[in-house]
């Protein structure tokens, strides 16, 4: 499974994961075709209000498979199988409660969440409605993304592609149905997104129920030193995921002080559905290529991590360069999709695509580099440049530069920090060494 020159192990780990969370990334972007085209501008703003909450929901599912992924991959290739279920079964419990939690409170503080999230009063309620069906199924959009992880860590990363396109696929279907011949409106569309993970779950569980690989479900003691590391190993991959919704959410406050009003938050969508679908390839990629860094740090394979590392970094900036470059002569027929009788809101959202992605071949990379610090366990790093441009690069900047420069500055404030986090990760990698590369496998550890 993990023998082979990089391009080879490339297009096996990561070109799956990537094809799979493209497909799940549908779940939102049909939803803004159908409710565009269905509902108009307003019910758009109020789809919008979700959006935060959908991609917290998926980072902290990313989070704990990712953390998990990161320790099961070490123990699985140091041939320690109980170890790595134990580790299994410890996310599958934390997700379980979290899910829990989230059904449970959202439903009881539903509309002060609307609030939370920037709904307005004009779309309190649309927003309120379609937020529920995200409350009330969060149980199965996390385990979707988690089983989805262990799956790929247990040497399946196909099944966890089916799995992610057939929730996409049903999440299409469903759409229209609700939508168009039973008239459900904005609930239409939420439940077809929230039933989309449902058919993923049902799809992955035989694997773990019927003990198809080294990780399925089984009794074990829990212990919170094992929650604790899943945790600590995730937290790049949780503010990594978590950086869409914060960004977001920012933006949809940046947006409504400018003035922008409907236009902007609608316009703001359309190029969030874009953005998605860029982040998408990256996160997807840099996921996939996880258990395969995390499998080379634990047998000690340092030449072929850092060969793979290489070549995942040109194809990073390649796909990145390539976008952009559709972005800035094509975002225009991608916009009608959702807005076809709509020219002002197309037009408005060509003309600020183009500042808000003219550094995105840079994210990537930067993507990149979180993941492969993550998944050699060097989690001080990955935090770092996970902080940097997420929590601090972008607040600092939608705070600052548009009293300085004016509105229009608020749309470039995500690729200059993609930017300036590029310029302190080329700076790590030239003018300090590689810790990883100068510390003990977690083979030679265990030995001692």
């Amino acid at each position: 499974m993990y023998e082979g020159k990089p391009p080879a192990l490339f297009f096996r780990f990561a070109v799956p994961q990537m094809i799979g969370l493209l497909f799940n990334s549908v779940y939102t972007i049909v939803d803004g075709i159908f409710i565009g085209n269905r509902l108009g501008r307003e019910a758009m703003a109020a789809a919008a209000v979700a959006v935060p909450l959908i991609e917290i929901l998926i980072s902290v599912a990313i989070a704990a498979g990712s953390g998990a992924g990161v320790l099961i991959a070490a123990r699985l290739g140091s041939e320690d199988r109980a170890g790595a279920r134990k580790l299994f079964n410890t996310a599958v419990w934390m997700l379980g409660l979290a899910g829990v939690l989230t059904a449970v409170l959202g439903n009881l503080f539903l509309i002060p969440l609307a609030r939370l999230l920037g709904a307005t009063p004009e779309i309190l309620e649309p927003a309120a409605g379609y937020l529920w069906f995200i409350v009330t199924f969060a149980p199965f959009q996390l385990f979707s993304f988690l089983l989805g992880g262990m799956a790929r860590n247990d040497g399946r990363p196909k099944l966890a592609m089916t799995a992610m396109i057939l929730g996409a696929g049903s999440n299409i279907v469903l759409d229209y149905l609700f939508m168009y011949p039973l008239n459900m409106g904005i609930r239409g569309a939420a439940l077809a997104t929230a039933l989309g993970p449902v058919f993923s779950v049902l799809l992955l569980l035989p694997h773990f129920l019927r003990k198809r690989g080294a990780l399925y479900f089984a009794p074990f003691r829990p212990r919170l030193a094992d929650g604790r590391d899943i945790l600590v190993c995730g937290v790049p991959s949780f503010i990594m995921e978590f950086s869409i919704g914060i960004v977001t959410f920012l933006y949809n406050l940046a947006i409504a002080q400018c003035g922008y009003g409907e236009l902007g938050l609608a316009a703001y969508l359309v190029i969030g559905y874009l953005m998605l679908i860029i982040l998408t390839l990256f996160l997807g990629m840099a996921e996939g290529l996880q258990p395969v860094f995390s499998r080379f740090m634990a047998t000690g394979e340092r030449d072929r991590g850092l060969a793979m590392r290489r070549f995942s970094t040109k194809v990073f900036l390649g796909v990145g360069l390539a976008g952009c470059a559709l972005i800035f002569f094509g975002s225009r027929w991608f916009f009608l999709l959702f807005a076809p009788e709509d020219p002002e809101l197309v037009a408005f959202a060509v003309e600020q695509s183009v500042p808000y992605f003219c550094g995105f071949f840079l994210t990537g990379f930067n993507i990149l580099m979180i993941s492969f610090w993550q998944a050699t366990r060097r989690t001080e790093q990955a935090l770092a440049v996970s902080l940097l441009r997420s929590v601090i690069l972008p607040p600092a900047l939608l705070l600052a530069l548009p009293p300085l420069l004016g509105r229009e500055a608020l749309w470039p404030c995500q690729s200059a920090a993609d930017a300036i986090t590029a310029f302190f990760v080329i700076f790590a990698l030239v003018f300090r060494k590689e810790p990883w590369y100068n510390r003990p496998t977690l083979r030679e550890s265990m030995e001692k």
